[in-house]
């Protein structure tokens, strides 16, 4: 169903300069822009003096998926979700996974729209248990995913976002203040990676990841994106991993996810699964909990074992749950010890579909 869609809808993250031009305050690019230009983001634009937003109501498509898929592994798992993205990104990323949407640079291409109710509203009709903004980055259209946030929860909907966390801090106070989970995109953890790779900067993501554990009760995991020759140092990967020990605990599940060639980075191979399993054996070698190995079919790396008795608690064939020994709210049936996450009930058992839909 179609509906009346605000081409220009008014925002309050910017401010006036001197000579004119208009600066987002929104995330770390601070893009300064004069009449008619638009951010780097593309959907963020300066109009008759103030920063609008021009992608409000409208998306790329959307899509039930498992929980699993974004990934999630501790937040309801086997539920479905109802996905959507929005066009643009704020970062550049020359490998990125979703470039025909995060670098659309045609507002045509957002050929659905659906204001915050209707997509509310559809979850529900659906079954899904979330909606997520995921496809390009969620910061980028806050507005849009705020008060989407907001329908949802006056349905008994979660909101889920799948974002790089490169926001500034008064915009990331209000956003993640309707969040309920998120999985934040760590692209590597050198300042060289993030600029040469990503034209951004490291620090704001750290920052974001610090701000999430100390200051919120948003359930968040972590994903790192491991390519060939870029970001898998084994320097590198202890850097991190014993940055996200010293800061954000044993607990947060890190998912370590298998580059496949595209974009601007074709001349890459892709991640073989051992480069994975050494970075998972570095992450628990620090005593995290919760690590995994993403886009690879391997069952043993990415289900969940209990940290107490090693038992395994949650079987995953790609997104598909087999075993599961929990209890209801998240107790390991063998020995007692409460798995960190957000549980409830029974597994679900959405599996492993994929189903497109239209709004």
């Amino acid at each position: 169903m179609k509906t009346d869609i605000i081409e220009n809808f008014p925002t309050k993250y910017w401010h006036r300069l001197e000579d004119g031009r208009v600066q987002c305050d929104v995330c770390p690019q601070h893009c300064t822009l004069r009449e008619g230009k638009r951010g780097s983001c593309f959907v963020r634009k300066h109009h008759q003096g103030e920063i609008v937003l021009t992608s409000y109501g409208r998306s790329s498509g959307f899509c039930i998926d498992p929980i699993e898929k974004k990934p999630l592994n501790h937040f309801y798992p086997g539920t479905s979700v109802l996905s959507f993205g929005t066009a643009g990104c704020n970062l550049s990323c020359k490998f990125c996974q979703n470039w025909d949407i995060s670098k659309s640079r045609q507002i045509d291409s957002l050929c659905d729209s659906a204001l915050p109710e209707q997509l509310a509203k559809a979850a529900l009709h659906y079954g899904c248990k979330s909606i997520a903004f995921t496809y390009n980055d969620p910061v980028i259209f806050l507005e849009y995913a705020i008060d989407s946030a907001i329908a949802a929860k006056a349905h008994g909907i979660n909101s889920v976002a799948v974002s790089a966390g490169y926001i500034c801090e008064q915009p990331r106070e209000e956003f993640f203040r309707h969040m309920n989970a998120a999985n934040i995109d760590l692209k590597g953890f050198s300042e060289q990676f993030y600029h040469k790779i990503c034209h951004a900067h490291l620090s704001p993501v750290l920052e974001t990841l610090v701000y999430l554990k100390n200051e919120t009760n948003v359930w968040f995991e972590i994903t790192n994106l491991l390519i060939p020759g870029e970001n898998d140092d084994e320097g590198e990967l202890n850097a991190m991993c014993h940055w996200i020990v010293e800061n954000l605990g044993t607990e947060i599940p890190l998912h370590f996810s298998a580059f496949h060639p595209d974009f601007k980075m074709l001349d890459k191979e892709k991640t073989p699964l051992a480069t994975l399993l050494k970075a998972r054996a570095i992450a628990l070698g620090y005593g995290m909990k919760y690590v995994y190995c993403g886009n690879v079919h391997d069952s043993a790396s990415d289900s969940t074992y209990c940290p107490k008795c090693s038992n395994r608690v949650i079987e995953r064939d790609w997104y598909e749950l087999g075993q599961y020994d929990l209890d209801t709210n998240g107790y390991c049936q063998h020995c007692g010890y409460l798995i960190a996450g957000r549980f409830l009930g029974p597994k679900g058992d959405f599996g492993c579909r994929r189903i497109p839909i239209r709004l």
